[in-house]
């Protein structure tokens, strides 16, 4: 039995998110299905993150264990062939028995665009928030880098976490501007449920003038969920890159 690392890229608007979900289209289980139809056993498949309804990723990693003899290039042809058009796996390669996509991950970036064109774009749609009024990204860049650093992200943390410890290390956090795009791009060694989005929703609003940076600093001070944004739409929302040790 081998344990491969598997790379995807996915296009979340067709799936309820990543996890297995009953009488739902999730990213898992349909990897599980071509995985299954390839090699003729149905393989757990693990995870490195749990991207919600909508949510895409350009680096997606997942572990699963496998006997079948198939590997690179022929392995990857034929597990496409029994994906759909919204999903692909573009790198796979064997890692040890105990290696584990989420815990061995020393950080993930993500990207969120923002659609701030006057007029709604079809190109973009279900890919990018349409926000029409203008947006100040130089506000918001400037109110970013109170973002990083090591904080508690509780107020960055939608309500229905389990997770205890909502302490994250954020090493980048910049806002851009490309004609009517405007990026969000955030790196961190972890993230809370929903964290890029409340930090996009709060972004926002400070350029809308409803929220200070005063009142990011607050919130990043209290843990107050109430101090901080809304939580942005999932559609902008990609992973973009999942950071491993050297080598991996």
């Amino acid at each position: 039995m081998t344990r491969l690392l598997l790379t995807l890229r996915y296009n979340g608007a067709a799936f309820h998110g990543w996890q297995v979900q009953p009488n739902a289209v999730t990213v898992q289980s349909t990897l599980q299905d071509a995985i299954e139809q390839l090699t003729g056993v149905r393989s757990g498949v693990i995870g490195c993150s749990r991207t919600d309804a909508g949510v895409s990723a350009e680096m997606f990693c997942c572990t699963f264990d496998t006997e079948c003899p198939l590997r690179g290039e022929k392995l990857l042809a034929g597990l496409n062939a029994h994906l759909p058009r919204e999903v692909a796996a573009y790198a796979v390669t064997e890692v040890a028995p105990d290696f584990h996509p989420r815990y061995a991950a020393r950080g993930k970036r993500y990207v969120y665009r923002i659609w701030n064109g006057r007029q709604r774009h079809p190109l973009w749609e279900g890919r990018a928030w349409h926000i029409n009024r203008s947006l100040d990204e130089k506000r918001m860049n400037a109110a970013a880098d109170l973002l990083c650093g090591t904080h508690d992200f509780a107020a960055f943390c939608s309500a229905g976490s389990a997770v205890e410890d909502t302490i994250r290390t954020v090493s980048r956090a910049e806002v851009t501007r490309d004609g009517d795009m405007v990026t969000f791009t955030v790196e961190a060694d972890g993230f809370l449920y929903n964290m890029v989005r409340i930090m996009v929703g709060t972004l926002v609003e400070i350029s809308e003038g409803r929220l200070t940076e005063s009142d990011l600093t607050a919130a990043l001070r209290t843990g107050n969920r109430e101090l901080a944004g809304r939580t942005a739409p999932p559609d902008g929302l990609i992973l973009a890159r999942v950071f491993y040790g050297e080598g991996e």
